[in-house]
């Protein structure tokens, strides 16, 4: 056997796409990258022992997200996903001037996706406090289209909500219509929803909203971002054979377990629980 080409490392095009999320909420941008590019491995990161990055301070956050893209720098990934919306807010930034190598956020996409889709210029956006506090979404909203009119609303107890499993519970319902009321007396016909948790949510938001809003899934956009630009990089695996996911958490394997079942609709391998710190 010669151990020189054992040892000599994949091309790119072979290597995983890293995702890091500060939970498991970014387990809904795998999920769509699983389903617009099947044959790709993803390691996936969750800094569960950290969550929610969005109590945190701006520089704690940008340090966190640094951390979290040196792990998957050291699986050996092509590519990063930051599939926090409060990451890709306050980090995105740093990260692409840091590292040499495509990185994409949440935010972008979906700010581009919303001004595509809107018939009115008036948007919509639900997200966490802090990533409503960031004000990312509008500036991003408003640079793809001045003319946008944006109305942004923070939605502090969907991700409990979520996490919980209350999908389809009338405490759920009476939730979403308490917050988008405001939203929707703006008359917006495009909802941007900010958060990774909130696609889960999609058929207890559309009950509110009724079937003239558009709602724009962040975490869609993304993975199309993901597709089209690696395409352009050449960095597509053209396997035909069905990609694995690798996730590591910084605690708790056995909750990220059972909640990724929830999220992702698919087979996963068992949680590696890792310590960024060492």
């Amino acid at each position: 056997m010669n151990v020189t080409a054992a040892r000599k490392p994949s091309p790119p095009v072979r290597r995983p796409i890293g995702v890091f999320d500060s939970g498991v909420g970014g387990l809904t941008v795998v999920r769509q990258l699983r389903r617009l590019l099947p044959g790709e491995d993803i390691v996936y990161l969750g800094d569960t022992a950290r969550v929610p990055y969005g109590t945190k301070s701006p520089p704690t956050i940008v340090r966190f997200a640094c951390e979290d893209a040196r792990f998957l720098l050291a699986q050996r990934v092509k590519a990063i996903v930051v599939a926090c919306n409060t990451a890709s807010a306050l980090a995105l930034d740093v990260l692409e001037q840091k590292f040499d190598l495509p990185v994409f956020g949440v935010i972008g996409p979906g700010a581009q996706a919303a001004v595509r889709r809107t018939r009115n210029h008036r948007i919509g956006v639900i997200a966490t406090s802090s990533t409503i506090r960031s004000g990312a979404y509008e500036r991003a909203i408003r640079h793809a289209d001045p003319a946008a009119k944006v109305t942004a609303r923070a939605c502090p107890l969907l991700v409990p909500l979520v996490e919980e499993g209350w999908l389809r519970h009338p405490v759920t319902d009476a939730v979403l219509r308490e917050y988008l009321a405001p939203v929707l007396a703006r008359g917006v016909d495009t909802l941007v929803l900010g958060c990774t948790h909130y696609p889960l949510l999609k058929p207890a938001i559309r009950r509110v909203t009724g079937a003239g809003v558009t709602l724009i899934d962040s975490a869609e956009s993304c993975a199309a971002a993901v597709r089209e630009r690696l395409g352009e990089l050449h960095l597509l695996n053209p396997a035909t054979r069905k990609g694995t996911i690798q996730p590591f958490v910084t605690d708790e394997p056995g909750r990220f377990r059972e909640l990724s079942r929830r999220f992702l609709r698919d087979a996963i391998r068992p949680p590696v629980h890792i310590d960024l710190q060492v």
